[in-house]
């Protein structure tokens, strides 16, 4: 068996934890050819040790547990724009995750050591492996960088732990590009999978837009509101929770849409197949908000091609990767409510483009975003010669 560890910042505290599925999914499938876990993560409000799965998980305590609350739900980078005394807590978190990593990475004599969301846990990765060897790699989501731009102190960290890695992966082409724009280095594209279902047309409540997400200011919720003002057929439908719930509803009381915008809050994973069965048209109008952040990716968009919807996005940040315009979505500006507006009422009322994108996204998503191609990058940044083949 091959032993890797994983350090990540963002990790399940528990069976059905909605963080990072991808992640379980991934290390499921490469534990089937003969790959073995453990992985490392910070606690959330005193969280011991504890098994997920197959996989033991360590935790590192770098607060009392009222105060553990830096990673998981909005994630740091969100918490500390909203709520900068966060920022007290980052040195008892590094000092605490290096301790950590040293300990679990002299014991464990890890054949990989593999780092998620590098800043800062490209430390953690390094001290692992002085403390006990093995092959260094990590993966970019994008927020690390982000944060680098933010404060430019932490453009050499990027570049030093960059240049130290055996191997490096970006999840989307933007993420790629801005990672070598810093480091000098061009990582492997590996983004996450998806499972699809038999490809078919699936009913859709006339006139529903949906949209996805954390609400939260790069998500865009607020232009796709205003683009509802213009579109007196359609309802939306708004799943997800976060900070920005309360201007959103005072936005949907300015335009007079409450009976027109349902806010759904978190919902189960079968409320939320629900929704995106029964959607007519998926939106995602990300924008790149005041810090620099923004989709780096757009999995949600996925998520609806597995039901074969059209997709109708903003064209930021790595969501090009997964829309291309006219073949397996729209692509509109950002920030734009009566572009967005007149693209989605386009779709609502042609049912030939309608099915055309849906059936576009759903051939575009098997084609570019299987668990198999995935996997196989995967093995092949942990350093197994014939796996990209």
């Amino acid at each position: 068996m091959t032993r890797v560890l994983i350090i990540t910042t963002n990790y399940p505290r528990w069976e059905g934890d909605p963080h990072s599925p991808w992640l379980l999914e991934l290390m499921g499938r490469l534990r089937e050819k003969g790959y073995e876990f453990d992985v490392l993560a910070p606690a959330f409000q005193g969280l011991a040790a504890h098994r997920i799965g197959q996989t033991p998980v360590y935790r590192f305590r770098y607060a009392p547990a009222r105060w553990e609350t830096l990673t998981h739900e909005e994630g740091a980078p969100n918490k500390i724009r909203k709520n900068p005394l966060y920022l007290l807590l980052l040195p008892f978190y590094v000092l605490a995750g290096m301790w950590a990593s040293w300990r679990l990475g002299g014991k464990g004599r890890y054949d990989i050591i593999h780092v998620h969301w590098p800043v800062p846990q490209g430390l953690f990765g390094l001290l692992a492996r002085r403390a006990g060897g093995g092959r260094l790699v990590a993966t970019f989501y994008g927020a690390d960088l982000v944060l680098a731009q933010r404060f430019s102190f932490l453009k050499p960290f990027v570049r030093w732990f960059a240049g130290r890695c055996d191997d490096l992966a970006a999840i989307s082409s933007y993420t790629a590009r801005e990672l070598t724009r810093l480091s000098g280095r061009e990582p492997r594209i590996i983004p996450y999978g998806i499972h699809l279902p038999p490809e078919q047309d699936w009913p859709a409540t006339p006139g529903r837009i949906l949209t996805v997400g954390r609400l939260i200011a790069r998500k865009g919720h607020i232009h796709l509101i205003r683009a509802l003002a213009h579109l007196p057929e359609a309802h939306l439908v708004i799943v997800g929770e976060g900070h920005e719930r309360e201007a959103l509803e005072q936005e949907i009381r300015r335009l007079r849409l409450e009976d027109r915008v349902l806010l759904t809050g978190r919902v189960s994973d079968a409320e939320l197949e629900a929704y995106y069965q029964s959607c007519q048209v998926f939106a995602l109008p990300a924008i790149v908000d005041e810090s620099g952040d923004t989709e780096m990716l757009g999995m949600v968009s996925l998520e609806a091609m597995r039901y074969c919807k059209p997709v109708i996005a903003s064209d930021v940040g790595g969501i090009p990767d997964i829309v291309v315009d006219g073949e397996s979505g729209v692509l509109v500006p950002q920030k734009d409510a009566e572009t967005l507006a007149a693209a989605i009422r386009q779709v609502l009322t042609d049912e030939a483009l309608a099915r055309r994108l849906g059936h576009g996204g759903y051939h575009f998503a098997r084609e570019h975003f299987s668990w198999g191609s995935v996997e196989r990058a995967t093995r092949a940044m942990y350093g197994e010669a014939d796996a990209a083949g």
